[in-house]
């Protein structure tokens, strides 16, 4: 049987994509409040700022909470011996074959709300494109890097 590995991202992934967008929409949060306070003390017309809010109501619903629960739903990642499969999307689903002959090279990353988490990604990188596979435990990410070179026979040089 040549399957290596079937994975899924680890749950904490959804917690560090929500606490990112929740930082983001408080950064938005604060410009929106400053439109406010200078509309009012200026006497600027309102109606930009509750376009703004209400877009930001949209969006704040949206990236912290829904979108989040469906890319954990649907990112996944076969290994085989000579191809990596990954499949991802929220929308359009697409799948992807890495073949093992043409990755160049395997990098680990890891943020800082990602190393809080103890989660890192993966990326595998070949001529054309660079695939990643983010929100894997550090010690799964590590294994899955090392595996990934070693089926596709890179170099481990740097370490």
């Amino acid at each position: 049987m040549d399957r290596e590995l079937t994975q899924r991202l680890h749950r904490d992934y959804i917690t560090v994509y929500r606490i990112s967008w929740l930082i983001t929409h408080g950064i938005f949060f604060v410009i929106i409040a400053l439109y406010f306070v200078f509309s009012l003390m200026w006497e600027w017309t309102l109606w930009p700022g509750w376009i703004a809010l209400t877009l930001f109501i949209i969006t704040f619903i949206l990236f912290t909470w829904i979108i989040p629960q469906m890319i954990y739903n649907r990112f996944q990642y076969e290994l085989f011996e000579d191809e990596l499969e990954i499949q991802k999307g929220l929308i359009f689903l697409s799948n992807v074959l890495v073949p093992m002959v043409r990755v160049q090279h395997v990098e680990l990353e890891s943020g800082p709300l990602m190393r809080k988490y103890d989660l890192a990604g993966v990326s595998i990188v070949t001529a054309a494109t660079t695939h990643k596979i983010s929100g894997l435990k550090l010690t799964e990410a590590q294994q899955l890097k090392r595996r990934i070179g070693l089926l596709a026979k890179v170099d481990d040089q740097d370490e």
